[in-house]
């Protein structure tokens, strides 16, 4: 059984730094990892996502430049350092995994099979 664990969230002001962690219990070392938010009334969206080699990662745009994903597959972890942080990064950010073609910008979210518990960032102006 996988299960995801997240951890880092908070409250933070507009041009700081969080960083969120995910441990995947019972993962598949070779599955691919990443993070998605959800604010209210939108869509959910791939922030960034990174295969277990670390051969392709995907980022948002809207992200790129400022977060970084990275991942330690021994320990089955995922972590997404987020800098010059704004209001609009204020979402429910979720852990996600699963094998390398379901976690890609442009494809459909339902489709991931492992997901966290969600953790929240709010970013104040």
């Amino acid at each position: 059984q996988v299960q995801l664990v997240e951890s880092g969230g908070g409250l933070v002001q507009a041009g700081g730094s969080l960083r969120l962690s995910c441990i995947g219990y019972g993962l598949s070392i070779y599955s691919r990892m990443g993070w998605f938010r959800q604010a209210p009334g939108q869509e959910r969206e791939l922030v960034a996502a990174r295969s277990w080699s670390g051969g392709t990662t995907d980022y948002a745009d809207s992200v790129k430049g400022r977060f970084t994903i990275s991942r330690d597959n021994a320990r089955r972890a995922v972590y997404l350092q987020m800098n010059s942080l704004t209001p609009d990064d204020t979402a429910v950010y979720y852990c996600a995994a699963d094998q390398d073609d379901r976690l890609r910008i442009g494809k459909p979210w339902s489709t991931i099979r492992y997901w966290g518990q969600g953790t929240q960032v709010t970013v104040s102006s």
